[in-house]
């Protein structure tokens, strides 16, 4: 019996190394090292989607191609995965988000293969971004100053309250934390620590649970997102309501 299951990259054998993937638009292709820290061999299949996690690999449209996608990997050893632009038009104006999917099946435990018994075999899948970036955004100082332009609300969630962030950038950006500060010193700030990824021009909400009342404008928010190489980063903005 074979069965999958999402796991963190630290989990499995092979990993990837990197948490996520920056594409450039003026790149042809770029190249994702794995390396298994196990002590069996891994075989490993390799594919992309486009945001549905339960999209098989023959049912994914990607301008993508890997290569290779199927492969085993020897313990202690590493392979390079090349990722190739298919050239198939994208925004220039935005970037582009997409999932880089690696699921590994551990082989069968030698001292059961010549035997007639039943054994559970576990497939490791691990999933990262990969962030289509144009060239006219292959600035980091204007990446960097993103979230400074982040506009922050405390909306009504059920019977709660939440706290709504506004990301008029052409950049993704994936947020590990974000709540309010305390109003005066030596109080609690009120966080979510849940995250999640807000799109260019989108909204996102994080939901603060132990916020009983509105606050008042000008509160300080603060929140932390992840940069190009997987490090946090910290930052500060203000409820505009």
């Amino acid at each position: 019996m074979l069965l999958a299951a999402n796991a963190a990259t630290s989990w499995a054998s092979v990993i990837i190394h990197g948490t996520r993937v920056i594409f450039p638009s003026n790149e042809k292709e770029v190249s994702v090292r794995l390396s298994n820290e196990g002590q069996v061999p891994g075989l490993v299949q390799m594919w992309m989607d486009a945001g549905d996690i339960n999209a098989k690999p023959d049912e994914t449209k990607v301008p993508f191609i890997l290569t290779p996608p199927l492969f085993r990997v020897e313990p202690g050893k590493g392979q390079t995965l090349r990722m190739i632009y298919t050239r198939e038009p994208l925004p220039q104006d935005k970037e582009s988000v997409f999932y880089l999917n690696l699921l590994e099946v551990p082989p069968r435990p030698v001292d059961l293969e010549a035997e007639n018994v039943n054994f559970m075999q576990m497939a490791f899948r691990t999933r990262i971004k990969v962030f289509y970036r144009p060239k006219a955004l292959d600035s980091q100082d204007a990446y960097y100053k993103g979230p400074a332009q982040f506009a922050w609300t405390v909306v009504r969630e059920g019977s709660g309250y939440a706290l709504e962030v506004r990301n008029p950038t052409p950049y993704y950006f994936s947020l590990i934390s974000a709540g309010l500060a305390a109003p005066v010193e030596g109080g609690t700030d009120v966080m979510n620590s849940e995250g999640a990824m807000v799109a260019p021009g989108g909204t996102q909400k994080y939901l603060l649970k132990d916020l009983k009342s509105m606050p008042a404008a000008g509160q300080k928010v603060k929140f932390e997102f992840l940069n190009d190489y997987g490090g946090a980063v910290t930052g500060e903005g203000v409820l505009s309501k």
